[in-house]
């Protein structure tokens, strides 16, 4: 399984000044059906640290914050 390096290069983006993970929220991890969301451990926020996305997207309309936003391809619109 590939491995996401930057966080711009991957279509799941979680915008650190929102994400309350380090707040003990984890609800984008636990809807995400591949396990591709993570914890980091340097900063406590959520981020995918895989790059397998299904772009299903209940982890951007489950955010209690908003925090999260997928990023799907033009030719999968």
């Amino acid at each position: 399984m590939p491995i996401a390096n930057h966080h711009s290069s991957v279509p799941v983006i979680v915008d650190e000044d929102k994400c309350i993970a380090d707040k003990g929220c984890t609800v984008c991890i636990d809807v995400c059906p591949l396990d591709v969301l993570w914890i980091n451990e340097e900063t406590g926020k959520a981020h995918m640290k895989y790059d397998e996305c299904w772009y299903c997207m209940p982890c951007e309309a489950d955010c209690p914050t908003d925090a999260v936003t997928v990023n799907i391809p033009y030719l999968l619109r």
